[in-house]
């Protein structure tokens, strides 16, 4: 996505991703759209052109990157560039100054797309633990309704359910979770 509220600027921006072949470019021209649109839409690169027509772009760029896995290349003018580096910059926002050199932004975005590549391997990874985290939370509970009911002790509650997923073929959750829908709680 390219967020810039003058076409020659998009359209400079909008060459470069599709010489890195990004073919999928949205461009917006104003904070408040871009909002509304990253409520329905997710995208991996965001680029701003600052400053926009109703803020300088800083506040949109670290929104963007505080909701996920977006990275986003804020281009602000040169006189701004450190001052607005060293807020952005601590967030994960991307500072360029302006006028923006070719080669610095091919730089830059090829950062990008490293960066987005291990966010998203991260974020798949912590996803993945969570899941596993919610299973453990589910047997763990089945565990003690039965302990509590068929006063069983914990490691033969475990063996119960254990040796029911194998026998079944299914994950120990799905017994965890019958268990707890015929027994309570």
């Amino acid at each position: 996505m390219i967020v810039s509220c003058t076409k020659k600027d998009a359209a400079f921006f909008a060459e470069m991703l599709k010489a890195a072949s990004v073919h999928q470019i949205t461009v917006l021209q104003s904070s408040g759209e871009t909002r509304r649109h990253l409520v329905e839409h997710d995208y991996d690169l965001v680029v701003i052109d600052s400053p926009l027509r109703e803020e300088s772009g800083e506040s949109l760029a670290r929104q963007i990157v505080s909701k996920g896995v977006s990275q986003v290349i804020l281009a602000v003018k040169s006189e701004h560039f450190d001052a607005v580096s060293a807020v952005c910059g601590g967030d994960g926002v991307m500072t360029l100054a302006k006028p923006v050199d070719r080669n610095l932004f091919w730089s830059v975005l090829t950062l990008a797309k490293s960066v987005q590549s291990r966010l998203k391997n991260v974020h798949a990874e912590n996803e993945r633990l969570k899941l596993k985290m919610e299973d453990i939370r589910i047997v763990d509970r089945a565990k003690w309704v039965l302990v509590s009911r068929w006063n069983l002790s914990e490691t033969e509650a475990h063996r119960l359910i254990e040796k029911q997923a194998m026998d079944r073929r299914v994950p120990r959750r799905e017994i965890a979770e019958e268990i707890l829908k015929t027994h309570g709680n």
